[in-house]
């Protein structure tokens, strides 16, 4: 029995883990239609997820024959290069690439430039209400952020962030078939201006992480031009579309608990161990790429053959109560925290220690900066993009006016009263 979820409706991304606990009644492997993707089987569970992230050799990115999952025979060539990445290869290419970036990374100590991820955030924050209030706090915040980050770690001009804040709009706003080919037509403009800045950084070197990568395929680092072009993209994107919808769904849930917001306001020094939940809670990545099952195997009880296809569920492994305690109740002091928002195995995420510090930073210098900030809509307004595997709030109106709704306050109040009671 396939299983019916719209994964891309306000229903299920205004409440995931009411969706996700239905959808785990059918069992850990469910087979269902995911948009844009069609029939395949998702896991439900946190074990029948790892099982299948840490199983490289059952479930693999790509068919026998090496062609990319997803991937049609009419699409343009450039899309091909820039899907050519790490995150759809498998072993060895996987490895072999992986090593390639994470030299270039080791020569560019992450850690070290916190400072200067603590300024942006700062400098952003100061002029998030420069056009008045309310303002988008996605726009005007929660997107420029990432990107002036990665930016400045690929050693991107800075007169160029408007245009990569316009494909990066255009790569979430990514819904139906239409939004695909304007996705195309911003896949281009990407790959040529990439590929200008690879020969720019060949012939006259330079800063940055995209002057590495030229330095390790000088060194005799195993890379192809197409391959240094969809690294670069991959590293661009990855390193900025998920960390925007970390910082705005983050900062959507302390505008509207207000109680968890002065826990973190009393202590700053609490913000990563609420970062850790807040990954695990607004799960900004829903679902991993589509896997081919190469040989009949067994996941939790569940039987799958050689040549289905499966996806597994971040957003459910992170809700899943045999793990979790109260999975559906937001607690920024959760200890342990075993959530799965990077993902596991091979394909552990690159930039998890550069996602962590950019939120830390983001959400203190954001609060700090702006105490009485406030939503400037009701949280029943909001709204999220459409974008089945990626929880994205499309809009998020704040304003200085004051902490929240007068409907937020109330019940902030009562919360407060209670526990002072209990």
């Amino acid at each position: 029995m396939t299983a019916r979820l719209d994964f891309s409706s306000e229903a299920f991304f205004r409440d995931p883990p009411k969706a996700i606990a239905t959808l785990r009644m059918s069992g850990p492997v469910v087979a269902t239609r995911f948009p844009l993707i069609g029939e395949v089987w998702i896991t439900t569970t946190h074990d029948a997820t790892a099982q299948v992230l840490k199983d490289g050799t059952t479930f693999t990115l790509r068919k026998e024959d090496g062609d990319v999952a997803g991937l049609r025979w009419w699409m343009p060539r450039y899309v091909r290069t820039i899907a050519n990445n790490m995150l759809t290869m498998d072993e060895p290419d996987h490895t072999r690439l992986r090593s390639i970036v994470d030299e270039a990374f080791r020569r560019r100590a992450i850690v070290a430039m916190e400072p200067r991820i603590r300024a942006i955030a700062d400098d952003l924050a100061g002029e998030l209400f420069a056009n008045g209030s309310p303002a988008d706090l996605v726009q005007r915040y929660a997107r420029i952020l990432p990107l002036a980050v990665i930016s400045e770690l690929l050693g991107l001009p800075p007169a160029d962030r408007p245009r990569f804040i316009a494909w990066a709009n255009a790569m979430s706003s990514l819904t139906n078939v239409v939004s695909f080919f304007r996705l195309l037509f911003a896949f281009r403009k990407m790959r040529d201006y990439l590929e200008r800045q690879l020969q720019i950084a060949r012939v006259q070197g330079g800063e940055g992480l995209i002057a590495e990568l030229v330095q390790v395929e000088r060194e005799g680092g195993q890379i192809t031009p197409d391959e240094m072009v969809s690294m670069v993209f991959l590293l661009l994107a990855a390193g900025s579309e998920t960390t925007t919808h970390l910082i705005s769904g983050s900062a959507y849930e302390l505008l509207r608990n207000l109680g968890l917001r002065d826990w973190l306001e009393e202590d700053w020094s609490r913000v990563g161990l609420a970062v850790e939940e807040f990954l695990r809670f607004v799960s900004p990545v829903q679902f991993s790429k589509p896997r081919y099952v190469r040989r009949d195997v067994e996941v939790e009880g569940v039987r799958l053959k050689k040549g289905d296809r499966v996806m597994v569920m971040l957003a459910a492994a992170n809700m899943d109560p045999t793990v979790h305690d109260d999975p559906e109740k937001l607690d920024l002091e959760r200890k342990p925290n075993r959530h799965l928002s990077f993902g596991t195995g091979i394909h552990f995420c690159l930039g998890h220690q550069l996602a962590r510090i950019e939120a830390a930073c983001a959400l203190e210098a954001l609060f700090v900066r702006w105490p009485k900030l406030g939503l400037a809509v009701d949280p029943a307004e909001i709204r999220w993009r459409r974008r089945p595997g990626l929880r994205a709030i499309a809009k998020l109106p704040v304003s200085t006016e004051g902490r929240g709704t007068p409907a937020a306050r109330a019940e902030a109040m009562i919360d407060r009263s209670l526990t002072a009671a209990g």
